[in-house]
């Protein structure tokens, strides 16, 4: 099939990408002419394992393109998806005005019948919205051209995109004809084959699935840092109770590991959205409201437990911090917790040597450019070096088992503070460390 995938962000791309190695032709569409350049040579704006050497064979291959003129992409396109960013407005609502452009440059530019997708996280309503703009274009060319508006919202992993789109849990299309749905369920049968996860419903549910979703494992993240905030009151352990809720199969153990809190792109964007949505509809969205107001308190925990530990002004104090990026396998930083405890702890006069595998230039050029007194270091051993306490904020896998006799010889002293839970199955206290984690005393 002949596909055109606009906007070349972390969705689009991979979506894009995907789509192009089950054999379509799939032309990616950008406004940002140094992005599209640079995705033509083969260089990839973001880090996410697997993506690289599968834009790279299927640009070689003659299936993959990406170019700047949206007219030229669609005039020969079966289907054409809306990947744009919606981000998040100053009251909390998805910011609409990128898909809408895109929805006015369709209906500027089609010649010939359409199946339009929504890609994009977007609030329940954003396909009539898109519809009725595409069609006031065509009314202004005084042209009759059918066509359809789809859902089909994305449910990918930063750090498992790849598997996750192409092997999907499901596939959900929202839409309102016969050949729309058939032509969805033409594109995804490869993705499908070895179980049905063709989900069809209608274009509002399908819109309000996403967000339902972020919002359950935001709801469960939440939950658990809550309970992981009771256990350290009364003495309890929160990894035993993990183990005790989670070998409950109606509860499971995904999404129940107590943290210093949930960032990246989608949870705290759609739980705000989905409050929105509520409040819009005049429904006091409490719990979701809850779900926020915890993982907010949560990204400061850890910050509070080395002020708890070494007092309110940290002047002439070195942290060393493991881990920048909101989860392992990506740079994406966007609302990481590492953000919060750094400018927590520089605020009250702490210096700060950070090391992250992937996050190291997003930190730089982005989300830390303007906290002064971080120190960008190469290793994570390097990151130790006469740092009074070591803060684990992101679980990659390099920092999961390392050489704590190499930490305490850095250290001045022998201190980890313990955002991920991460060490407290290697004894630490019987090592001679002074160990802090959530949850457990």
């Amino acid at each position: 099939m002949n596909i055109t995938v606009i906007g070349t962000g972390y969705v689009g791309l991979v979506s894009g990408t995907c789509f192009s190695e089950m054999g379509n032709k799939v032309t990616c569409v950008d406004i940002d002419v140094q992005k599209i350049q640079h995705l033509q040579q083969g260089i990839i704006p973001i880090y996410e394992p697997g993506l690289e050497p599968m834009v790279l064979k299927n640009i070689k291959k003659g299936n993959l393109f990406f170019t700047t003129d949206l007219k030229i992409a669609i005039k020969d396109t079966e289907i054409v998806f809306i990947a744009v960013g919606t981000p998040m407005g100053d009251d909390g609502s998805a910011d609409l005005q990128y898909v809408l452009a895109v929805a006015k440059a369709i209906g500027e530019n089609m010649q010939k019948s359409l199946v339009v997708v929504d890609k994009s996280t977007v609030p329940v309503g954003t396909a009539d919205k898109v519809k009725a703009t595409i069609q006031k274009e065509l009314d202004k060319r005084k042209e009759v051209i059918p066509f359809d508006v789809v859902s089909n919202p994305e449910f990918l992993k930063e750090g498992a995109a790849i598997n996750d789109f192409m092997k999907p849990d499901r596939v959900i299309i929202g839409a309102e004809t016969a050949t729309a749905i058939e032509k969805m369920k033409q594109l995804y049968a490869p993705f499908c084959m070895s179980h049905d996860r063709f989900i069809v419903m209608d274009i509002r549910s399908a819109e309000m699935t996403k967000y339902a979703a972020n919002a359950m494992l935001a709801t469960k993240i939440s939950f658990m840092n809550e309970i992981a905030n009771i256990c350290e009151k009364v003495g309890a352990d929160a990894n035993m109770v993990r183990i005790g809720i989670g070998s409950d199969e109606r509860i499971g153990y995904n999404f129940i590991y107590p943290g210093c809190g949930y960032g990246g792109s989608c949870f705290p964007k759609d739980v705000k959205a989905l409050q929105k949505i509520a409040q819009e509809h005049q429904y006091d969205a409490k719990l979701i409201s809850s779900v926020e107001e915890v993982n907010n308190a949560q990204k400061l925990v850890i910050a509070q437990k080395v002020v708890q530990r070494f007092g309110k002004n940290l002047s002439g104090k070195t942290f060393a911090v493991w881990g920048l990026a909101f989860k392992p396998g990506t740079d994406d930083m966007r609302e990481a917790p590492a953000i919060y405890v750094i400018e927590e702890l520089v605020k009250k006069g702490a210096s700060i040597q950070a090391y992250d595998p992937k996050a190291m230039d997003e930190a730089k050029n982005y989300y830390l450019k303007n906290i002064a007194n971080v120190n960008y270091v190469t290793s994570k051993y390097q990151a130790l070096e006469n740092a009074d306490a070591l803060v684990l904020l992101t679980e990659w896998k390099e920092f999961r088992s390392p050489d704590f006799t190499e930490i305490k010889k850095l250290l001045k002293k022998p201190i980890i503070f313990d955002g991920r839970n991460q060490y407290n199955a290697f004894n630490l206290e019987a090592k001679g460390f002074e160990y802090y984690q959530i949850g457990k005393k």
